[in-house]
């Protein structure tokens, strides 16, 4: 099933999409919700981030080839940071690009979306605490980044966490997906999942023992090889087989 979240004139809401057709729900995503007789085309709605987390943690090097070709080494645990939520971006928005920075680069990323609290939770439960899966966009002032050696401020900006359009809840396999971004219609990034070095369970665990994760938080996995650079006027897009496709308008603030 797929879930999203939308807004009709200023009213926001839930659905499911179903059929080629957005259906609205009542209820919690997190809970139980009921599907009611409301139904929209596609294009009669705005589509917002699926879930507003309290947070994004992000994993970063965590395909070989990409640690590769940024010139850094393959750690040996998960290298974790975060995005605040003032970051978050939707299907169809503007990726702002900051006076600050003279390289915006694109990342996609399979996304986890958490359902209930998540605690010190071993590998073996580790997908009992997810509610499903989304398209992520790591968008990164990389010269900021390579200046300060660090991740918060390269990849804070508001707009540079896009996220969407839906979250997919119904995957037996999370691992052997295709990872692919476009820029202007060009591939630019084709990963597979099946590279990750640490998989889904291991990171949700190994966070889970580090901090709290909520319902609706997010966990963006990493971003296999082919990242680079975004100019205003380009048009991005993450695409994550069985998820859908992430596009994006990259604009001069």
């Amino acid at each position: 099933m797929k879930l999203l979240r939308f807004k009709t004139g200023e009213v926001e809401k839930k659905g499911v999409f179903i059929d080629g057709k957005v259906r609205r729900v009542l209820g919690s995503f997190f809970d139980s919700f009921t599907i009611i007789d409301e139904v929209y085309e596609l294009d009669e709605i705005h589509l917002l981030p699926p879930v507003i987390p309290s947070k994004i943690v992000c994993i970063g090097r965590n395909y070989a080839d990409h640690a590769k070709e940024l010139g850094n080494a393959v750690p040996e645990e998960p290298l974790i940071f975060l995005k605040p939520n003032s970051a978050l971006n939707h299907h169809e928005g503007i990726i702002i690009y900051p006076e600050q920075s003279n390289r915006v680069d694109y990342e996609a990323e399979l996304a986890v979306v958490i359902k209930k609290r998540c605690k010190d939770v071993s590998e073996d439960e580790a997908l009992d605490y997810v509610l499903g899966y989304t398209c992520f966009n790591d968008v990164t002032a990389r010269d900021i980044q390579k200046k300060e050696n660090k991740f918060t401020r390269g990849k804070s900006f508001d707009t540079f966490a896009p996220m969407g359009p839906f979250i997919e809840t119904e995957f037996e396999n999370f691992d052997g997906l295709f990872v692919k971004s476009y820029v202007n219609g060009e591939l630019r990034q084709n990963g597979n999942t099946k590279d990750m070095i640490f998989k889904v369970p291991y990171l949700i665990s190994f966070i889970s023992k580090v901090m709290t994760l909520y319902p609706g938080d997010v966990i963006a996995t990493g971003t296999p090889e082919g990242v680079g650079e975004l100019k205003p006027g380009d048009v991005v897009e993450v695409e994550v087989e069985g998820v859908g496709k992430l596009r994006n308008y990259v604009s001069k603030g």
